[in-house]
């Protein structure tokens, strides 16, 4: 668990959770027992759990939205049909679960409105100013961007995924640069600098390739404390 604001829980499982569901897929896998036992260990009901389903299908890696009533459950106790680079929500208990193996799953929290955002920031998104426009899409709810908290989860060093399109800098690099340009001041980021390539708590996806790590998927989990 990580400590943001006491309105708001954050929590990053390890590879000790095993491999959690995958982001990709729209339909509840009902056999998932690591996701199961994930949930019940935290006391996450997945009846109000809610999947950031990812697509890389796609040229538009910056789309957000609200979660609405209907979706509470989605990915877990219903199908998540609607595939989104970052979700918001207002209402306490609704807990927002994205898996990643080496991008940063972004929380970012406003406390005047109690309005929390869980975004992915990846290469894609990134090259395509992710962090500057997650702090845009919450401005619809008015979030005022210097009074934000955000923090940006463990992620892949530069030493091992450079990105090439920002002169080789690493992903929290790019993506803290991106949120101080959206006026966001750098004191209120909170960056958990674990390499997820090299520290055994997580899993990669550059390193599964390489035959380093086994293939699997940790997973960022938030949400508004009632």
């Amino acid at each position: 668990m990580t400590t943001l604001h006491s309105d708001v829980e954050v929590i990053v499982s390890t590879t000790s959770d095993g491999s959690l569901r995958s982001s990709l897929q729209p339909y509840p896998q009902i056999d998932d027992a690591a996701t199961q036992r994930f949930f019940q260990r935290h006391d996450i009901n997945s009846d109000q759990a809610v999947l950031l389903r990812l697509s890389y299908d796609t040229d538009d890696f910056c789309k957000y939205h609200e979660v609405t009533t209907d979706e509470i459950g989605a990915g877990f106790a219903q199908p998540q049909l609607a595939i989104a680079d970052g979700i918001v929500t207002r209402q306490a208990g609704v807990t927002m679960f994205l898996p990643i193996a080496d991008c940063i799953g972004a929380v970012l929290y406003h406390p005047p409105t109690r309005t929390l955002m869980l975004s992915h920031l990846g290469r894609h998104n990134l090259e395509q100013q992710g962090g500057e426009k997650s702090v845009e899409y919450l401005t619809k709810f008015g979030v005022k961007p210097d009074e934000l908290l955000v923090y940006l989860s463990p992620a892949a060093s530069k030493e091992h995924y450079p990105l090439y399109a920002f002169d080789n800098k690493s992903l929290h690099d790019v993506a803290v640069e991106q949120l101080i340009g959206s006026s966001v001041p750098s004191s209120n980021i909170t960056v958990d600098s674990r390499d997820t390539v090299t520290d055994p708590d997580f899993y990669s996806h550059s390193a599964a390739l390489r035959g380093e790590k086994p293939r699997g998927r940790h997973a960022i989990v938030c949400y508004i404390r009632a």
